[in-house]
């Protein structure tokens, strides 16, 4: 018996169990403190040093590099170990469903990832540690060693485009899925929002796993408000077996 594609679109709320706050939810950074958002949109971290001098500091600060995955986490990975295929599509930049054990190859980034380093001038990338250590050591805002450049954090920033690569491909996956799980994510961002609707018009099953209502919710076929790091496991058990 074929077993059926299931596509996971994870969000911020996955993560939270984690230690790393969500951005949009009720007590989210960006709700606390619209002037962050400023630290992660393009023209700003582009044109003022300070902007970068602050980013780099929060960067220094957070702990999202030392997290480690949580239960919902790692049952996606047991999913996939289990022989059902799995492809994860996510919106965060942690790393945290490979670290869990799900191979690099099946999980899109959409929105890049924090744990490198790209120079916005001739693209060199690195680990992110590396970056962070010269931060340390006293470097406000390290430019790039192989030319100059600004350096910044390997993640999507407000007013850059996703990937083309990497959003074709999850687009591709969103088609051919024969179930689709929203886990964490608010479904307000796009374009990695609209892939939620992209499965459901494709005759995909869409299950949406998140703490507050979604835009999505009247289309899913079923809709799951229990906390993640319990829901999702007993969810993917089900599918497993």
């Amino acid at each position: 018996m074929t077993r059926p594609l299931v596509a996971l679109l994870s969000g911020a709320g996955i993560s939270t169990d984690s230690g790393i706050p969500d951005y949009r939810g009720p007590g989210g950074l960006w709700r606390r403190d619209p002037e962050a958002e400023k630290l992660v949109t393009y023209e700003y971290y582009m044109d003022d040093p300070e902007i970068r001098r602050r980013s780099w500091q929060l960067r220094r600060a957070t702990a999202a590099l030392n997290a480690e995955p949580n239960a919902a986490h790692r049952a996606v990975a047991e999913l996939e170990r289990s022989g059902v295929p799995v492809r994860v599509l996510t919106q965060n930049v942690d790393g945290l469903h490979q670290l869990a054990g799900m191979p690099a190859r099946k999980v899109l980034e959409l929105h890049g990832t924090a744990r490198k380093f790209v120079c916005t001038r001739c693209h060199a990338r690195g680990p992110m540690t590396d970056a962070l250590a010269r931060v340390e050591a006293g470097e406000d805002d390290p430019p790039c060693l192989a030319c100059g450049g600004i350096l910044k954090s390997a993640t999507v920033f407000f007013g850059e485009p996703l990937d083309p690569v990497v959003l074709g491909d999850a687009l591709a996956i969103s088609k051919a899925c024969q179930v689709f799980i929203a886990v964490g994510s608010t479904l307000q961002v796009q374009p990695a929002a609209a892939l939620a609707g992209v499965a459901a018009d494709h005759g995909a099953r869409l299950i949406v796993v998140n703490a507050e209502p979604t835009p999505y919710d009247d289309r899913a076929d079923e809709v799951v408000r229990e906390p993640i790091g319990t829901a999702l496991p007993k969810l993917l058990s089900g599918l497993a077996a």
